[in-house]
């Protein structure tokens, strides 16, 4: 509980009425959660407009209001804040809420189209290993030390965001590692949020359908950067041109990380193969567990990052070398076949590039790549034919099938990606729309040393059609079939 002027604490207001000294026991933005005693926040979003339930908030017992536009009946025991922009009040009052949480922290946020999920658990992994409590949210999960919090979005909704910082600090957690998306930057989700770092891994195509423009996807995730305090770091990967368009407008220390240019972290790589790869980083030779050009980047970004955090380099290296990726990227499923099967999140076109020129990089002989690849439903469209095209490009055989279809027809999905697919490819693509014959087929053309990508879903354990999500985990799929065939 806490006073209302406490709560809109820094909030930019354009009008306030009524009762500045209410206590409040809740801060809300879905009216259907609203208790006695709450503050409800109406935000216009992308597909429900707040202002229309404010009625119903009230009725409910909220006593508080923060909206941009005034209703136009006014009750009299309730007090209204008019606001410019709701969701950017709704940050800052849930971070005044929960006491400020992230101020209490040493929170590094990571963001980029490639790479954000994997250098967020490695940092958290990396930063348990050398002894400090922490937490962790990410695509994959939520985490506090060793207590997993399922995840259903990215970068959580601000309120959720400011809680789970909460509950961290008050179990004593000294680091959080964050990724942060570019629809929670352009939503606001971080208003109010203090950072002590932020990482830019890389841009790419992705999120158009949200965004829009690239220039757009760029401003996005720049803004993160746009607003960190002179006390914090900002660590780029300036092999990526928009690495230093980041670094802009920022008042945090500029830093820079790299494997072919110029950088205060650089990491040269010396050897890749299915085992692991070796990086010489500031001239110490270290040998990884992780597998490819874009892994090398995200271990000199953590590196970097942990060394801005005050570790010793050696330190971090010895820890660093003993750690595994992140679940669903890049990783090997284990069978009883001859054959190695590959599940990885890659869903972007350059992510799906990255992933097949490493296996290039990893063959030693005249093993087929056989490529299991489909595209989400309600989502850039323009992304489809690419990615067809990348994987066709760089495979031996692809199947095409289903992703996240959502609420699309598969079938136009797939009609969708075929057109990124030449006429001399057409003899080496299959498709089957069911995810489960797709792999199944993938594991009856593989041979003896064949390589089996499952590209696009990763860590996910659910298959999204028309709203409903059915159970599906990539890997245990490809790892049954290979094994009912091996037998």
């Amino acid at each position: 509980m806490a006073e209302l002027r406490d709560i809109l604490y820094k909030v930019p207001l354009v009008s306030a009425s009524g009762d500045m000294s209410s206590d409040i026991t809740q801060v809300c933005f879905d009216s259907r959660e609203v208790e006695k005693g709450a503050l409800f926040v109406a935000i216009k979003g992308t597909q429900v407009d707040g202002h229309e339930f404010i009625r119903k908030a009230i009725e409910l017992g909220a006593v508080a209001i923060i909206c941009q536009k005034l209703p136009e009946e006014i009750e009299e025991n309730v007090t209204y804040v008019a606001v410019k922009d709701s969701a950017v009040a709704l940050g800052i009052v849930a971070s005044n809420f929960y006491n400020n949480p992230s101020a209490q922290l040493k929170l590094v946020g990571v963001t980029g189209t490639n790479g954000k999920t994997t250098i967020a658990t490695l940092l958290f992994n990396l930063f348990r290993k050398l002894g400090y409590s922490a937490g962790l949210i990410s695509t994959i999960n939520n985490q506090i030390d060793d207590e997993v919090i399922p995840a259903s979005h990215t970068t959580p909704d601000a309120l959720t965001l400011n809680k789970l910082l909460r509950q961290m600090v008050d179990r004593g957690c000294e680091y959080c590692f964050m990724e942060v998306s570019s629809h929670a930057i352009d939503q606001n989700r971080i208003a109010g949020v203090s950072f002590k770092g932020a990482i830019f891994s890389n841009i790419s195509h992705d999120h158009l359908d949200y965004h829009k423009t690239f220039d757009a996807y760029i401003a996005a995730k720049k803004k993160l950067f746009d607003g960190l305090g002179s006390q914090a770091f900002a660590l780029v990967n300036t092999d990526d041109k928009r690495g230093n368009i980041m670094m802009q407008n920022t008042k945090a220390s500029k830093n820079t990380y790299a494997l072919k240019g110029m950088a205060d972290f650089k990491s040269k790589m010396m050897s890749n193969t299915i085992q692991g790869l070796e990086l010489e980083v500031d001239n110490k030779s270290v040998w990884f567990r992780l597998i490819g050009d874009f892994n090398a980047y995200n271990l000199t970004a953590v590196y970097g990052a942990a060394v801005l955090l005050g570790e010793e380099k050696e330190a971090v290296l010895t820890t660093l070398s003993s750690l595994d990726g992140a679940p669903g990227r890049f990783e090997q499923v284990i069978s009883e076949s001859d054959i190695t099967a590959i599940v990885d999140y890659a869903h972007t076109p350059d992510a799906l590039k990255n992933v097949l020129e490493t296996i290039a990089e990893l063959r030693t002989g005249n093993e087929q790549v056989i490529t299991v690849v489909g595209c989400g439903g309600n989502r850039d469209t323009s992304k489809r034919p690419l990615m067809a095209s990348i994987a066709c490009k760089l495979s031996d055989k692809v199947v095409f099938t289903s992703d996240n279809p959502r609420h699309e027809d598969p079938d136009e999905i797939i009609n969708d990606m075929k057109k990124g697919v030449s006429p001399v490819d057409y003899k080496k693509t299959v498709v089957l729309a069911n995810r489960e014959e797709a792999i199944k087929t993938a594991c009856l053309l593989a041979k003896a040393n064949d390589i089996i990508l499952v590209a696009g879903k990763g860590h996910e354990k659910y298959q999204d059609i028309k709203g409903v999500k059915h159970p599906f985990d990539d890997k245990e799929v490809l790892g049954r079939m290979l094994n009912l065939f091996a037998n």
